[in-house]
């Protein structure tokens, strides 16, 4: 070893990590990722129902947007609050979609969900405030909390609330150190929505005790059945986080956007143009062709095709003795209890996910990463993969259960 390296392996050493870092866990699901990964490099088939992502890519109208921004050299910084054209476009597609009268001064473009919801909480958590939210839910959300010195306070939620929060839990669980609450609707993992009902009178039972409602609604458009309503409904003070990685197919463009009550945006704002100066404006220029009426039909069609997904394998899982007491409404999960399979590591998410991949060649996710409610008793499938795909696993996983 040279003196120069063993230099710099003392200064890593001698390095003193923030203590955020601990309140930090590791995302379990990307060990999942990797171990089918290194089994795919070595040639194995493994049927990949991990990771969030859709099969699905940018429409062609949207490429072609994008390379156009290239061509013509339109890449330069943007508003850190994003091109004043596309806070326009959403806007128009609140109402068009939702009915919303939303002004688009009130839309923040951010580089992805994550960025939206890193800026709301360092814009409303402080250190030692509590923020309540649904136990399961995106691992995240919790960690974005932790982050900025605030403390996130998961409530168990289980089939009976349909995976989300009560205005009973929020009533039961707020003192006087809760800041606010974050939820989603369409839920990462369980794919369950809250009812328009719910999300009112969440809202309210939150605006009562002078504190904040985040909702998240990257998954909104990929919804199954009856219509669904944005929060934005209930108020103006309803902070909501949407994306174009979902609905839109647009995940490595990192892109999505806040709609904020009007006071908020200034502090927003100014965050924005330290912390990340504005999201990728070849994204940004991109994602203006998304409300083009070519554009809509496809992500139409896609989202039909994630329903018909959803209605072979929830079925098919019961079959095999997965308990789904929820039929999931929206996103493209399932959340399973693998209590009552007939497998030695039934007991245990993590082992049974191991076994899984290993003995079936199907990559799934163990419950571990979104709370702690029962996470061992837990697996989340993801259905944004060909049915033919879909099919091929359940076929596996059957096998593997002896049924």
């Amino acid at each position: 070893m040279s003196s120069n390296t063993a230099s710099l392996d003392g200064a890593a050493r001698a390095l003193q990590l923030a203590a955020r870092v601990e309140a930090i866990e590791p995302f379990r699901v990307m060990e999942m990722v990797k171990a089918a990964a290194a089994m795919s490099r070595a040639g194995i088939d493994v049927v990949s129902m991990s990771v969030g992502e859709p099969d699905f890519t940018a429409p062609d109208v949207v490429a072609r947007a994008a390379v156009a921004a290239i061509q013509s050299g339109a890449t330069q910084y943007t508003e850190s609050l994003g091109l004043p054209a596309l806070r326009e476009a959403i806007a128009a597609w609140y109402a068009t979609s939702h009915g919303l009268d939303v002004d688009p001064r009130r839309i923040v473009i951010t580089a992805g969900a994550s960025a939206a919801l890193l800026l709301a909480c360092a814009a409303l958590v402080a250190e030692g405030d509590e923020v309540l939210m649904p136990d399961p839910c995106y691992p995240c959300n919790r960690h974005f909390v932790s982050a900025f010195g605030g403390r996130p306070v998961l409530v168990p939620s289980g089939a009976e609330e349909r995976y989300q929060l009560t205005v009973a839990q929020v009533d039961a669980r707020w003192n006087a150190r809760t800041r606010g609450v974050i939820v989603a609707s369409p839920s990462n993992p369980t794919g369950t929505s809250m009812t328009p009902e719910q999300t009112r009178d969440l809202v309210a039972a939150v605006r009562a005790r002078g504190g904040f409602a985040i909702v998240d609604e990257i998954y909104q458009g990929l919804s199954y059945g009856e219509k669904p309503v944005s929060a934005l409904s209930f108020g103006d003070d309803v902070i909501t986080v949407n994306s174009f990685s979902k609905y839109f197919s647009m995940t490595g463009w990192r892109l999505g956007w806040l709609v904020l009550p009007d006071a908020l945006v200034p502090a927003v704002e100014k965050l924005a143009q330290n912390l990340f100066i504005c999201a990728p404006t070849v994204a940004q220029r991109a994602a203006l062709a998304c409300f083009a009426p070519e554009a809509i039909a496809v992500f139409e069609e896609r989202r039909l095709e994630f329903q018909r997904r959803r209605d072979f394998l929830v079925p098919a899982l019961r079959e095999l003795g997965f308990s789904i007491p929820v039929m999931p409404d929206g996103a493209f999960y399932v959340y399973a209890d693998i209590a009552g399979l007939a497998h030695p590591d039934a007991a245990d998410s993590a082992a049974f996910g191991m076994a899984v991949l290993r003995d079936a060649h199907v990559a799934i996710v163990p419950g571990g990463d979104f709370g702690f409610a029962a996470p061992e008793r837990h697996v989340r499938f993801s259905y944004a993969t060909k049915i033919e795909r879909i099919e091929e696993a359940v076929g596996r996983i059957a096998r593997l259960l002896g049924r």
